[in-house]
């Protein structure tokens, strides 16, 4: 049974910072590409950062990150991590990790095979 789980969410104030894990089960972890989305009320689901599969050699963010954010993956604990640090109100979204067969990540969340349940990130002014 496919698993991923993320935690780490919370409320904060802005400029402080946070750390999403994502407990991944149920597959082959490094053989695939992860990802992190983020979802306001009444707005598309956003991309924020993806990693390469494997030793997450690649990786990439949203323009909106503006190196505030860092992903990375911890193959031996099927683990990956968004450091997010800097938090503006406008971050305030819930947070989903996804997982996509393949090397590369992909910007469009459609392309994604698995999907965590989500946690909800609240930051304010």
């Amino acid at each position: 049974q496919v698993q991923l789980v993320e935690s780490g969410g919370g409320l904060v104030q802005a400029g402080e910072s946070l750390r999403l894990s994502c407990a991944a089960s149920g597959f082959t972890f490094s053989y695939y590409a992860m990802g992190w989305f983020r979802q306001a009320p009444g707005k598309e689901r956003e991309f924020v950062a993806g990693i390469s599969w494997s030793g997450g050699g690649v990786t990439a963010y949203g323009d909106f990150v503006k190196g505030r954010f860092t992903i990375s993956r911890d193959n031996a604990k099927n683990t990956v991590l968004l450091q997010m640090n800097g938090l503006k109100p406008e971050d305030t979204a819930v947070y989903y990790c996804a997982a996509k067969t393949g090397y590369y990540y992909d910007r469009d969340y459609r392309r994604y095979d698995y999907w965590g349940q989500g946690t909800q990130v609240t930051v304010s002014s």
